[in-house]
C-alpha cells in the first residue's frame, strides 16, 4: 500500500503575493489615518477661529477661515475612512484613497498661506500616500 506523496496545488504554490498585504499599502493606510486625523484637527481649529493661523490678504483662493476649516474637516473624515478601508484590503479603497489623498494635497497646498510649515508637511504626506498606493498596485499588476 503505497501512499501518494504528490504535493497538492495549494502546497506547491503557496499563497501568492497580494497588494493589500504589502508593506507600502499598509504604510499608506496608516499614513491616511494619520493625515486624516491631522486634517480633522486643522479643520476643528480653523472652525473655532484659533488665533494660531495667519490672516493673509489678497490671496487668490480667499475663503473665510471657517470655510477652510469645513473643507479640511470633511477631507480629513473621508481620508480616515479611506485609510481604514485600505487597511481592510479593499481594492476600491486604494483607488478611492489615491483620489482623496490628491484632494488632501490640493487642499493643503491652498492652505499654505494660513499655516505654511504644517501645510507643506501634509502635502508631502499626501503625495507619499499616493505614491505608496500606486506602488502597491504596480507591484500587484507585475506579479
Amino acid at each position: 500500500m503505497a501512499s501518494s506523496t504528490q504535493p497538492t496545488a495549494a502546497a506547491a504554490d503557496p499563497r501568492p503575493w497580494h497588494g493589500p498585504t504589502s508593506g507600502t499599502t499598509v504604510l499608506a493606510g496608516a499614513l491616511m489615518i494619520f493625515g486624516g486625523a491631522m486634517a480633522i484637527f486643522e479643520g476643528i481649529s480653523a472652525i473655532a477661529k484659533d488665533p494660531l493661523f495667519i490672516a493673509t490678504r489678497h490671496y487668490v483662493f480667499e475663503f473665510s477661515l471657517t470655510g477652510w476649516g469645513w473643507v479640511h474637516l470633511i477631507v480629513g473624515i473621508v481620508l480616515v475612512f479611506a485609510g481604514c478601508a485600505v487597511l481592510s484590503g479593499a481594492l476600491w479603497a486604494r483607488y478611492f484613497g489615491v483620489f482623496v489623498a490628491g484632494l488632501g494635497a490640493v487642499a493643503n497646498f491652498l492652505w499654505i498661506p494660513y499655516y505654511p510649515l504644517w501645510a507643506t508637511i501634509l502635502v508631502a504626506v499626501n503625495l507619499f500616500i499616493i505614491w505608496a498606493l500606486c506602488h502597491g498596485m504596480h507591484r500587484e499588476a507585475a506579479g
